[in-house]
């Protein structure tokens, strides 16, 4: 059986923000998800190609200024436009690492992907305020959650 691919595109700057891609890898990789390759990229590292290869994404970004990271939005300027015709109805989802409310950041997000024709698979993950650890357990769930919904069939 062919592994479906999951890509996971995630800005992480600091010690805290690598330990959310950490913990959504983490999820992916569950040992009773057996047909799916996890593939983490940082998104300065990511491209087109990335993206044209995988069966569903996840995006991992900081709210820098009520906005998604430079990084990531410079990954979408690079991608956009060579999947925007070969990329429709990809699933995904995506974490926010939110020192305010995110509301900004998702914004954007939502507004690319909506181009892109993406299909997003479940209401953003919002990680606001003060960094906690429950974060990192809600970033392993996101993770788990694509991978198995991947595995199974269901996206």
């Amino acid at each position: 059986m062919e592994k479906k691919r999951l890509l996971i595109v995630a800005h992480a700057p600091s010690p805290n923000t690598l330990k959310l891609r950490n913990a959504t890898e983490k999820g992916a990789r569950h040992p009773d998800i057996e047909a799916v390759e996890v593939v983490v990229k940082a998104p300065l590292d990511a491209g087109p190609e990335d993206i044209l290869a995988c069966d569903a994404i996840i995006l991992g970004t900081t709210e820098n200024l009520g906005y998604m990271s430079g990084a990531l939005k410079d990954f979408f300027d690079r991608s956009y436009y060579p999947c925007l015709e070969k990329t429709q109805g990809l699933p995904f989802a995506y974490y926010i690492r939110a020192g305010h409310d995110g509301t900004g950041t998702r914004r954007a997000i939502d507004s690319i992907t909506t181009g892109l024709r993406w299909k997003r698979i479940q209401e953003p993950l919002l990680c606001r305020g003060d960094y906690r650890d429950e974060f990192e357990q809600q970033c392993e769930e996101l993770g788990m959650y694509v991978a198995a919904s991947l595995d199974a069939g269901l996206i």
